[in-house]
């Protein structure tokens, strides 16, 4: 009961990591795995139970722990070949490589309680100290899957070990109550789970603590790279020239940043997200001496940077593995020229990363001339965008918001798109915002500005993130086409 209660949790963790390519690491998709184990667990039990007062529970142990086991191994396999070759049946195949194997693990928990429950007299004694066992093996197999299994071994790799311990664990039961023919073939399976996967599409470069990672070589140029974190593109790198700018949220923030500070002077910069480096990169490139601080929660990430994206150590570029908000609180208040937010979970800003209490936090550190800038992707309605932009109204004093016409109601003739926005704020100092335009041109960006009651009428009534409510993957609209910065 320990080790299936246990495998069940790896399983629900791990399936997380293992869709996020295909799904987008949100909170929709966490709900429905874990909706998904729920399930699993409700119809094991009481499969489970049913069957125990049908058949000899003995003889049910062993094909439990070995058909879930031979499910386990195949599934990194089964999901990336899926998802590859037939994208529409992902949902369901996913939905069956946890829900099968989640229902006949806790179907061990009625099975075992059948066989311990020898006199009502003991139901209560027995009940207990079962459901208790249960309940450590679940916690086990979270804190060992969350703090070790996926620091050190890839998904993959994790699934197939588990994958063999419950083949394994299955013969050991078999085979001391009567011997099991069927231990070999579930074996075999395991072994063909194994080379399976060695084969199957949508592998990654590195898997990180958080992503699935590639580094994709740009054949137009000779230096360009693309790093892509859960088949999203999170940022491009030019590894011999730091100042050629691929994406275009990145020259709204140089236009911005270059408008707001004249010159080459060196700046005292913090980043809230990390990717590939490009602005810290950037920023070190045109203002020598500059020196910027990132907060990136990714040290597989931050390995990437350094082994396949040319960061060096005297780059100016200081890279904490930090999370964001924490990072904040760690510096000093009036310390920073800018802070540049950048950071993302899938497709969305991090929630408290959003909030009124962490722009608050933004602004302390922010000397009094200071900016912040801040990269943001939203569709549809734009909700979640006129939410930010109204929560950065309540922290500061002046405001504008960086994108395409359409998107800021601009452009009569054309409606939002979506895509990235760029918002700039300010407390004790009126933004340049014609110099900001005329850098955005040069730029061949296309972009516009929208600020006063321009960007009063385009926020509207868009409700105010907090940290007690900052409903954003809600907020944000699903989207077919997902770049990140």
């Amino acid at each position: 009961m320990f080790g299936a209660s246990a495998a069940v949790l790896v399983v629900e963790i791990v399936a997380l990591r293992l869709l996020a390519p295909y799904l987008g690491l949100t909170l929709e998709t966490s709900t429905m795995v874990i909706g998904i184990a729920l399930t699993a667990i409700a119809v094991g039990s009481w499969l489970g139970g049913k069957l125990a007062d049908q058949v000899d529970p003995r003889r049910l142990l062993g094909p439990s722990l070995g058909v879930s086991g031979a499910v386990v191994a195949l599934t990194p396999a089964v999901l990336r070949t899926t998802a590859e070759w037939a994208p529409a049946a992902l949902f369901f195949i996913a939905s069956m490589t946890i829900l099968v194997p989640g229902a006949l693990l806790s179907a061990v928990t009625p099975v075992v309680t059948k066989l311990r429950l020898t006199t009502l007299a003991e139901t209560g004694a027995v009940v207990g100290r079962l459901s208790g066992v249960g309940t450590a093996g679940a916690i086990f197999g979270t804190v060992l899957t969350g703090f070790v299994l996926v620091s050190r071994l890839p998904v993959s790799d994790i699934l197939l070990g588990l994958g063999a311990l419950l083949v394994a664990g299955a013969a050991v039961v078999e085979w001391r109550a009567r011997g099991w023919s069927g231990t070999p073939a579930l074996t075999l399976v395991v072994v063909a789970g194994g080379l399976a996967t060695a084969v199957a599409p949508g592998g990654c470069d590195a898997e990180t603590r958080y992503h699935c990672a590639r580094v994709v070589a740009d054949p137009d140029r000779a230096g360009g790279r693309t790093l892509v974190l859960d088949g999203v593109r999170h940022s491009y790198v030019d590894v011999d020239d730091p100042t050629f700018l691929r994406f275009e949220y990145v020259r709204a923030l140089a236009a911005a940043v270059d408008a707001a500070f004249p010159g080459d002077r060196p700046l005292a910069a913090h980043h809230l997200g990390g990717g590939g480096l490009t602005f810290p990169r950037y920023l070190a490139a045109t203002r020598p001496g500059t020196r910027s601080i990132v907060s990136e929660i990714d040290g597989g990430v931050v390995r990437i940077d350094r082994e396949r994206l040319g960061l060096r150590a005297a780059a100016g570029v200081d890279v904490r593995v930090e999370d964001g908000r924490l990072g904040l609180r760690r510096l000093a208040a009036g310390s920073r020229d800018l802070v540049v937010g950048d950071a993302f979970g899938g497709v969305s800003v991090p929630w408290h990363l959003t909030t009124v209490e962490a722009m608050t936090d933004v602004r302390r550190v922010l000397d009094e001339d200071g900016l912040y800038v801040v990269n943001l992707i939203d569709h549809g309605r734009l909700d979640f965008a006129r939410a930010e932009v109204a929560t950065l109204g309540e922290v500061f004093e002046h405001v504008a918001v960086v994108g395409k016409p359409g998107d800021l109601g601009l452009d009569p003739g054309a409606g939002p798109v979506g895509g990235n926005l760029v918002v700039l704020a300010s407390d004790r100092r009126a933004l340049d915002l014609r110099a900001a335009q005329r850098g955005l041109d040069a730029r061949g960006t296309g972009w516009r500005i929208a600020s006063g009651d321009a960007l009063a009428a385009w926020t509207g009534d868009a409700r105010v993130l907090t940290d007690d409510h900052a409903p954003v993957d809600q907020l944000l609209q699903p989207s077919v086409t997902r770049s990140g910065g």
